[in-house]
This record gives structure tokens, C-alpha cells and sequence, in this order.
């Protein structure tokens, strides 16, 4: 049961934006610049964007090079150029917007480990900086000289160094948008769970943490900004959950002899230092099937594989502690670009990031607002 006044104030709005990650926030934000005098309601189910926007290891990258390599198989040399364009310059369009320092932003660099069944992506860097030449104007990928300094296993037998990447604080980032949408007058209900979306009547149903309450809010335009939780309510989006885990050390008690973001095995592993400690994560191709889940529990089995990693590899012989682990979901697809489009007469939807939220995120409910604006 609602007061006449809440009836009468919180249930009609000219946008309705389902998700409050960086997809959900950007969109918002966005459309309020476009529209000033429009009112704007964010509904997220948790207390926190519950996806991967806080969630993630903090990578401002856009593909290592056999991650690269690899989309070549699946698309054509136009659509791969463009997805990292599309990706680098997100990253440099959040750096414009915010500032480093907001971000927690540091161009550390990237680097990939290679093994001996990946040596031959060495051989391709040439070919690669060359079809990447038009963005960057300079040669991306390049060969470690003296990798032996890093202290990797003798198992790693090259690094590459990506010049043009670096790492972010996700929860610093999360803070600036909040700011922003503040800033805007745009308001965000948190522990309202959206169950049913009329895409052309523009209505939303949800109800309270507790499924004890029913709201139905109407909007002249709805955005969904789920991602992975968007089969629920767009059944024709096909999207994919693709869940995450992450392990974080206790503070390492040993010099750590490399900085920057690192990846292996054609991007599906992470790490670097933060406050001291190791942050590890991903390996989901190791049970891709498993990892294709809505909820947030750990695998026992790319737990002790990042863990195998982390005293074999990275730091061979060391013992690592380890103080905290968690995951997040993403959402893929059956392309690598994000699903952008009208999905009735009232909605709209931006999901399938393929885990570069930290990227795209940002340019995505840009481009969203738009399509809501036509």
C-alpha cells in the first residue's frame, strides 16, 4: 500500500534506466544532458552495481596480442580493428572526462606472458602493429629484452609489452559516476528487483529485496543495462553470463620485481600488484560451462588452478597468503561488440560487454542515449 504522495511523486518517469553499473550510470547521465529537464530513475536489485562494474580486476586495456590473434578466427580484420578502437578509445574518453586522478588511473603498461605452445604469436607482432597503425600511430606490441628480471617461471619463454594500456581503481571510477549522476539530479533506488519489463507500454514491475512489495513504474522510455542478467527480461538477446573469480593476497612480503597489468593464456588470466598484495583472476576457459552461471559462488577448480599459478609461475617458490577472493559476472554473445538497439516501442538495451566494461562502458551508454533519443 502507497501514500497518495508517493503514488503521486515516485512512480512516473520520462526514463527508466535498469542497472546501475557503468553502463546503467553512463546512460543516464547521458540522456539527462540531452534532455536537462527530463526526470531520470536508476533501479539496481543490490546495494552495489551487481554485475562486474565493482567487481572487476581494473584493467584499462583493450586486447592482448593473442587475444587479438584469436579474434581473427571468429571476424573479419575490419571488425577486429574496430573493436579495439572501440575499446581504446573508451579508455581515453574516461581519462578526458574524469582525470587520471579521479580514476586512480596509472599507464603502467601491459604485458602477456607467452609459453612455448603460444611462441608464435612473437612472430606475428609486426603484422599486428601494422593492421593497428591507424589508431595508435606507433607501434603497440613489442618484445621484453631481459625478461629474466621479472622473475617469472623459466616455463614463460617471452613477454610482450603493450604500450598503450594501464590499470584503474574500479571503485574509484564507480565514485565519480555517482557523483556525476548526483550532480545531474538523476535518482538511483537500490534493493528493487526489476522482474518484468512491458518494452511497449513502457512499464516496469518489480518488487522489493524481500518479494514482499510489487512497484510498477512507467516511464516513456525504458533502458535495459543488465548485461548478464538480461535474458530475464529481453528473452531474444541470446547474452551469455560469463562468471569471474578473482583472488586477492595479503600483503606480499617480498619485493615484487614488475609493475603493470599482465596477461596470459590469450587473455583469459590477469594480474597485478595493488597495495602490495597479488590480484589474480579470470582463467574461466579452464570450465567454461561451469563459469556459465548467474550465481556469484567460487569454483574450486580455477580457484586451485589461479592459486597453482600464482606459486609456479608468477612468483615461483614464494608461498603466497591469500587474504580475500570474489566474482563477478560479464556477459558474451555470439560477437565481441556490444548489443546496442531498440527492443520495443518504449525500450532499449545496451548489454553484452565481453568483459571490457571498464573500456566501453562509458562511450556504450553514450551511443544507448542516443538510440533513446530518436
Amino acid at each position: 500500500m502507497f501514500s497518495y504522495w508517493e503514488t503521486k511523486h515516485f512512480f512516473q518517469y520520462d526514463l527508466i534506466v535498469v542497472g546501475s553499473g557503468f553502463v546503467g550510470l553512463s546512460t543516464a547521465i547521458h540522456f539527462k544532458k540531452k534532455h536537462p529537464k527530463a526526470s531520470v530513475l536508476i533501479l539496481e536489485r543490490g546495494i552495489f552495481p551487481t554485475g562486474a562494474s565493482t567487481k572487476n580486476a581494473g584493467f584499462a586495456c583493450f586486447g592482448s596480442l593473442t587475444e587479438i590473434l584469436d579474434d581473427f578466427w571468429q571476424m573479419t580484420q575490419k571488425e577486429v580493428v574496430a573493436l579495439v578502437e572501440r575499446r581504446y578509445l573508451g579508455i581515453n574518453s574516461i581519462r578526458k572526462k574524469f582525470g587520471d586522478k579521479a580514476l586512480g588511473y596509472r599507464h603502467s603498461f601491459g604485458y602477456e606472458l607467452l609459453d612455448e605452445q603460444q611462441l608464435s604469436a612473437a612472430e606475428q607482432i609486426a603484422d599486428i602493429n601494422k593492421i593497428l597503425k591507424g589508431i595508435f600511430k606507433d607501434d603497440v606490441f613489442s618484445e621484453v629484452r631481459k625478461k629474466e628480471r621479472l622473475g617469472f617461471n623459466d616455463s614463460i619463454k617471452k613477454v610482450i609489452k603493450n604500450k598503450f594500456e594501464g590499470e584503474l581503481d574500479p571503485g574509484k571510477y564507480m565514485k565519480v559516476l555517482w557523483d556525476l549522476t548526483q550532480a545531474e539530479g538523476i535518482k538511483i533506488l537500490t534493493g528493487v528487483s526489476v522482474v518484468e519489463i512491458q518494452k511497449d507500454e513502457g512499464v516496469v514491475i518489480a518488487e522489493d529485496a524481500g518479494g514482499e512489495q510489487v512497484f510498477e513504474f512507467k516511464a516513456n522510455q525504458i533502458a535495459i543495462c543488465t548485461n548478464a542478467f538480461t535474458e530475464k527480461l529481453w528473452k531474444e538477446s541470446e547474452v551469455q553470463p560469463g562468471r569471474g573469480l578473482i583472488l586477492l593476497s595479503k600483503p606480499l612480503d617480498f619485493k615484487v620485481p614488475w609493475q603493470g597489468t599482465f596477461h596470459m593464456d590469450k587473455g583469459y588470466v590477469y594480474f597485478r600488484q595493488i597495495d602490495g598484495r597479488l590480484l589474480l583472476g579470470g582463467a574461466r576457459n579452464i570450465d567454461k560451462a561451469g563459469e556459465n552461471s548467474l550465481k556469484f559462488e567460487i569454483n574450486p577448480v580455477i580457484k586451485t588452478h589461479l592459486q597453482k599459478l600464482a606459486t609456479e609461475v608468477i612468483f615461483p617458490g614464494k608461498e603466497i597468503e591469500w587474504e580475500t577472493e570474489w566474482t563477478g559476472i560479464m556477459a558474451f554473445g555470439n560477437k565481441k561488440s556490444p548489443l546496442i538497439q531498440a527492443v520495443g516501442e518504449k525500450a532499449a538495451a545496451a548489454v553484452r560487454l565481453g568483459g571490457m566494461g571498464v573500456a566501453i562502458g562509458w562511450q556504450v551508454g553514450k551511443e544507448l542515449a542516443v538510440v533513446l533519443s530518436e
